[in-house]
């Protein structure tokens, strides 16, 4: 149950709307989308009421059992349920190419890339590619995906003339947990100055501003993609498993103060499939509301350097 902004916004949905409220009458039977982190959490949910609506949902998870355990139930409850399932590392670059070169190659179309998988509050760890593991998977291996797969969502976008759509799931901890400066370039993978809820924030802003700079770019080449990010709200999750006394109070205490898991995954399944929202990008969602950002996640040149310095880190 949770306890504040209960009150319905502009869209008519509010912080207690569930992902099947949002979504309910919406025909998603033509859609093909793929859920970063579709294993547990809001991304199973995300997939699950996805399946519901009819859409075709490519489960990129790092677990595959328990990816199949969530695809099982999906197709138990909705035997009509359009669910495949792809092995995803996201703090391995390696593995986000193979995932997408396995998806172009599987000849399927792509409508919807929701990158939802994150890690939060983690202890200092480097990812295979030597860096800091929630900025490697929380930001960089969604950015990687994301360009390797916008040609592909252009292509589908254009056979069949529907607009795609690309949804970050970031969090309202890039507000909270923030440097001063917003990313700390030349110390991302530092472990003398490493804060586990400041690396975090960082990594939220980073899926922020990922959206900022790649919407500026779809508009400069006329593509008919948006994207858009969003905070799914404090759910009661697994996410918190590093984060001790605070995990135990989350346990106990978190179905009285916080979202559920399908409250949680509506804000990402209204960006990603609710018409209200169709030419919109660029933006930032909480409660299945347009909500306001910082001026560090509008920061045009701060989202330019950051595009730039991923780049270069994907090479």
């Amino acid at each position: 149950m949770w306890l504040f902004n209960r009150n319905n916004g502009e869209s008519g949905f509010s912080s207690t709307s569930t992902a099947e409220e949002v979504t309910h009458g919406i025909d998603g039977s033509s859609l093909t989308a793929i859920v970063t982190g579709a294993s547990s959490g809001i991304g199973a949910e995300t997939s699950r009421v996805l399946a519901l609506r009819g859409g075709h949902v490519i489960m990129a998870v790092r677990n595959i059992a328990a990816g199949n355990g969530v695809k099982e139930a999906i197709v138990k409850e909705v035997p009509a349920a359009k669910v495949d399932i792809m092995e995803l590392d996201l703090s391995s670059l390696a593995s986000v190419r193979k995932c997408a070169a396995d998806l172009i190659s599987s000849g399927h179309s792509l409508n919807m890339l929701i990158n939802n998988a994150g890690v939060v509050g983690i202890p200092f760890m480097l990812s295979k590619d030597n860096i800091e593991l929630q900025f490697a998977t929380n930001h960089l291996g969604h950015f990687l995906l994301t360009n390797l797969l916008l040609n592909k969502m252009e292509e589908t976008t254009r056979k069949t003339k529907r607009e795609g759509r690309i949804v970050n799931v970031s969090s309202v901890g890039y507000c909270i947990f923030t440097y001063r400066e917003g990313i700390r370039f030349d110390r991302i993978s530092d472990p003398k100055s490493y804060s586990s809820f400041w690396a975090y924030g960082q990594s939220k802003l980073a899926n922020i501003l990922h959206t900022y700079e790649l919407t500026r770019r779809l508009k400069e080449e006329g593509v008919e993609i948006t994207a858009n990010s969003l905070h799914p709200g404090v759910i009661t999750t697994n996410m918190f498993r590093h984060l001790g006394i605070f995990d135990g109070f989350v346990s106990k205490f978190g179905k009285f103060i916080f979202k559920n898991v399908q409250q949680g995954a509506s804000t990402t399944c209204y960006v990603a499939l609710h018409p209200q929202l169709r030419g919109v990008s660029g933006e930032y969602f909480s409660d299945n509301n347009l909500a306001t950002m910082t001026a560090l996640a509008k920061d045009a040149d701060l989202a330019k350097r950051l595009w730039d310095f991923s780049m270069d880190l994907v090479k």
